[in-house]
């Protein structure tokens, strides 16, 4: 096994590429209320060495990431919805206003409100765009046909 330090972080391939399937996990899933049992189970880790090890490459505990994730996507949304600041907080995954309130207050250095209204100079999307967007759809891809892959001809009925 061979393991190499880089940045001050001791890194392996193999342990990196666990640790990047948990980040895709809660960059995809950062709505849903991940535990860090989840995250370890998709690295295929126990939690404890997962955690030690996604803190080590990263530089943040994996709840941090998981924080800061949902706070990025909240400013989306501020500057960009017509969502309420509770609506956005649910959907981006907090389960209390007054702790999405608190975090986002010290990781952007001001009230979601205040964000909003810093940035109102983008016209918001309409907030039942938004939710109809992020609803997941019963029929997935049910009746769709797949398109052609780039660069491939289909030949037409003559």
């Amino acid at each position: 096994m061979e393991w190499r330090l880089e940045s001050g972080r001791l890194t392996h391939p193999d342990l990196l590429t666990a640790l990047r399937r948990a980040r895709d996990l809660s960059d995809r899933e950062f709505a849903s209320p991940l535990t860090l049992d989840a995250m370890a189970r998709e690295a295929n880790l126990s939690k404890f060495h997962f955690a030690r090890a996604f803190a080590r490459a990263y530089g943040e505990t994996p709840r941090a990431y998981l924080t800061r994730r949902r706070i990025e996507r909240a400013k989306d949304l501020l500057r960009s919805a017509n969502l309420s600041i509770t609506e956005i907080c649910l959907l981006v995954g907090f389960e209390s206003l007054g702790s999405f309130s608190s975090r986002f207050r010290a990781l952007v250095g001001m009230s979601p409100t205040r964000y909003r209204e810093a940035s109102a100079a983008t016209p918001p999307i309409p907030g039942c765009v938004v939710l109809m967007w992020t609803r997941p759809s019963p029929l997935k891809d049910s009746n769709r046909e797949e398109a052609p892959a780039a660069g491939v001809s289909v030949a037409s009925p003559t």
